[in-house]
């Protein structure tokens, strides 16, 4: 058996449909975010996703 033909895992990452965002966060804010996460017991880039998340779904209720 031949390994020539078989093909290679890629390395790195897998492709997800994602993009980066970037921002600045003053210092208050940031640690009011970093306990936020800590609590919830997240990083802070998922602390991120899930209050923007949450500000997104307060928003749509706010329209009906």
């Amino acid at each position: 058996m031949s390994t020539l033909n078989a093909r290679k895992k890629k390395m790195g990452r897998p492709k997800v449909e994602s993009e980066e965002a970037r921002s600045r966060i003053q210092q208050p804010l940031l640690g009011d975010l970093d306990m936020w996460a800590a609590s919830h017991n997240v990083t802070r880039a998922e602390a991120i996703r899930r209050l923007i998340q949450k500000g997104l779904d307060a928003s749509k209720e706010e329209e009906t």
